[in-house]
């Protein structure tokens, strides 16, 4: 697994071997920032369901400001760690080894509020909890204006995102679904 694009482009990323962790693919990867194009740059990027990094290297390497990563598996998060190390993006992320459910009932971080967030469950979580997450986003101080959020899903699970949400886009790459939402002004 390599980083895509950018000041890190082509650098090997670690990936737990054996590890129930699915890291985003390149080519998925590839796609989503291709059509997100110039918003990354500069933006303050949540990873949430971090696993190895992967999209949060990912988005700093193609111009993202700062990175917040939160994986609740500890040898995932230290993977992570090591990812960012590996990349030289220590001084701009940090990784939280924490659930995401309880990060996001907590007050929003420093580095909020946030341009872009990557949103990549393990694919055995049921739909009701991405959309708890969508909704906890959606309240005052996590979001920049017109922010960004890439949700990604196995084929033929449901969205419903809540209405504070515009869809972008839903597009499938293999067994991957991956939902593009912007924040509603």
């Amino acid at each position: 697994m390599r980083v895509v694009a950018g000041s890190a482009g082509g650098l090997r990323l670690e990936s737990p071997a054996g590890a129930s962790t699915r890291p985003t693919a390149e080519r998925v990867r590839e796609a989503v920032f291709s059509a997100i194009g110039p918003a990354v740059r500069d933006a303050a990027v949540l990873d949430l369901y971090a696993g190895t990094g992967a999209l949060a290297v990912e988005a700093l390497s193609r111009g993202a400001a700062r990175a917040v990563l939160v994986e609740h598996d500890r040898r995932e998060a230290a993977v992570a760690r090591r990812n960012l190390e590996h990349t030289g993006f220590t001084a701009v992320a940090r990784v939280l080894a924490t659930e995401v459910a309880r990060f996001l009932t907590g007050a929003p971080p420093a580095e909020a509020p946030f341009g872009l967030v990557c949103c990549d469950p393990p694919y055995e979580a049921a739909d009701p909890v991405v959309d708890a997450v969508l909704a906890h986003l959606a309240t005052p101080g996590w979001l920049a204006p017109g922010a960004l959020v890439v949700v990604e899903r196995p084929v033929g699970s449901a969205l419903g995102a809540p209405p504070a949400w515009e869809p972008q886009f839903a597009r499938t790459y293999g067994d991957t679904l991956v939902h593009l939402l912007s924040a509603r002004a």
